[in-house]
């Protein structure tokens, strides 16, 4: 029986993290270490950084997942890897896994197989306390909301018009909606919620966030509720911030790690891109940029969701420009859009996968002709792929005017990307020019609506009364030059998740619509899609367990 993911990251032989910082030039006394083999670079130190030049940035994305994922974090790993071996200077920049989907349906995220980034258990629970540190921020803020209410309420909030929800990183739908404030002097019953961590404003505040002022400021501005008048209330209203962000300031510098083959990573923050941004912390992305010559970076799920955030988002507001692309497919990902059922997904099925390739299609249009970037499609090899599933997938590509390269990175570590790295150390040479879907000067419906017809295919986007209401306001309040964060389905270009391949001519609908001032983006949350997941029939956390001997087992 082939090892599994946690068998292959147990039985690395990892570096002493001092070594791996070493390699970068950071100093032992920059570094703040958990263990031997983790540790955060001190931010003073990376301040010091600015006058170095820039390495070039390439952007992972992906088709649409199947349910289980197409190996993006994987992928990542393993062109980092590559790069490396090739004789580049590379790092590569990933989000922590959260808790929620750790336990829930995906299991771990740290990659797999030979392309792996290790302590992988570490990184998959708890970390660094990171993921802590947000949610006891935005639970303060919380709490310190409905005490001001309790103790006189002197900025006149009221108490309907309360928008600040409490996290947690675990799945639990049945604290999507709750009443707080229930028993005597327990505050004001109101209807509230919880979200997924990485659904808060805190985490996108996080990960978009320049330096530790930027992230004050940024916090300050979170709006959390509104007067019987209308008039904002924000977090520096209630003199949070501060406090917020010294709950944050250790957390703030980046994550030091290495893959199985010693090349250096960056783990910091994790913003799911389904219901939030979906890319690491800048302060992370920015750094490595200046220790190595190639940094790669994922935005999370597929294009339509992480890489046109990455762009629409990220680089608008920080002025990085992904040299290159590289667009994540599978064999199983064309089958499971061409109709074939998950459970009938090893068998071959060449005309399911001519079927299915239309989302691979939309995918490379998306990264290569409306955001401008140079894109390879690397098709992530599964043991169960035939030779005639992988040459049809790459006939279509080459169809369409591009690239396909087979990388066996899973398998075979570094060995198995080496085309792919030489494929994308070209593409980073080539001329380009990174194009944004909307421009800033358009209104926040026009913006929705460009994403839905230019990005999903979509015939129009459609909204109730209310929401078209609240969009209007939000336009008068001045934050109709905020960029828009749709959150929506992973699973399928439209909203709805059963509709495979390429759908056209759907219509969107705009659910609801919370404004994120502090992240500076307005979230759009369209179709069924929840900011606090569920967990499924049979959650991961029933194979995750701790032997005779303390070693963390089934995980992944």
């Amino acid at each position: 029986m082939n090892p599994s993911n946690i068998d292959i990251a147990q039985a690395a032989e990892m570096l002493p993290i001092d070594q791996i910082a070493a390699g970068l030039g950071i100093p032992e006394d920059s570094l703040e270490q958990y263990g031997r083999y983790k540790a955060k670079v001190a931010l003073p130190w990376l301040a010091g950084l600015a006058d170095r030049p820039d390495g070039k940035l390439i952007l992972m994305t992906a088709m649409s997942p199947t349910p289980a994922g197409e190996g993006k974090t994987t992928t990542t790993v393993g062109l980092g890897d590559a790069l490396h071996r090739i004789g580049r200077r590379a790092m590569i920049c990933l989000r922590e896994p959260a808790l929620g989907p750790v336990f829930g349906m995906k299991g771990g995220a740290a990659g797999g197989g030979h392309a792996q980034v290790v302590p992988m258990e570490d990184i998959n629970l708890h970390f660094t306390g990171d993921f802590a540190a947000i949610a006891f921020a935005t639970n303060l803020l919380a709490a310190l909301i409905d005490n001001h209410v309790h103790r006189g309420n002197a900025l006149g909030i009221d108490v309907r018009r309360i928008s600040w929800r409490r996290v947690l990183d675990v799945n639990d739908r049945a604290l999507r909606d709750i009443v707080v404030g229930l028993g005597p002097d327990n505050g004001y019953p109101r209807e509230s919620g919880f979200d997924i961590v990485v659904a808060s404003e805190v985490m996108a505040i996080f990960c978009l966030a320049h330096d530790l002022t930027d992230l004050r400021e940024r916090l300050g501005d979170i709006v959390v509720a509104y007067t019987r008048d209308h008039r904002p209330v924000r977090a520096r209203d209630l003199e949070a911030h501060g406090a917020m962000t010294a709950i944050l300031r250790d957390a703030f510098a980046p994550n030091l790690v290495q893959t199985l083959e010693h090349t250096p990573a960056f783990v910091h923050g994790g913003p799911f891109a389904n219901i939030a941004h979906g890319c690491n912390s800048l302060v992370a992305t920015r750094a490595a940029l200046k220790l190595a010559d190639y940094v790669v970076t994922e935005a999370g799920f597929g294009s339509d969701l992480g890489a046109e955030k990455f762009v629409d988002i990220l680089c608008r507001s920080s002025g990085l420009r992904p040299s290159a692309a590289v667009i994540v497919a599978t064999v199983r990902a064309a089958k499971y859009h061409g109709g074939v059922d998950v459970a009938d997904l090893p068998a071959e099925n060449i005309a399911a996968i001519e079927k299915g390739s239309a989302n691979l299609i939309r995918h490379l249009g998306i990264v290569r002709d409306i955001l401008g970037l140079p894109a390879v499609v690397a098709i992530n090899h599964r043991a169960e792929d035939t030779d005639a599933e992988i040459a049809a997938l790459v006939g279509i590509v080459e169809r369409e005017g591009a690239r396909a390269v087979v990388a066996r990175h899973f398998a075979e570590g570094s060995a198995g990307a080496e085309e792919l790295a030489h494929e994308v150390v070209r593409l980073c040479d080539e001329p380009s020019e990174l194009q944004f879907v909307y421009p800033d000067d358009a209104s926040l419906w026009t913006k929705m609506k460009t994403i839905a017809t230019r990005v999903y295919g979509a015939s129009d986007i459609t909204a109730t009364t209310a929401v078209r209401a609240q969009i209007r306001r939000l336009q008068e309040e001045g934050y109709g030059e905020y960029p828009i964060c749709v959150a929506k389905t992973q699973y399928s270009s439209s909203t709805d998740a059963k509709l495979r391949g390429a759908p056209t001519g759907h219509v969107v609908e705009i659910r609801e619509v919370r404004l994120a001032a502090g992240a500076r983006f307005v979230v759009m949350v369209c179709g069924a899609v929840m900011t606090m997941p569920g967990l499924p029939v049979v959650p991961a956390a029933a194979s995750i367990d701790v032997d005779e001997n303390g070693r963390i087992v089934g995980l992944f």
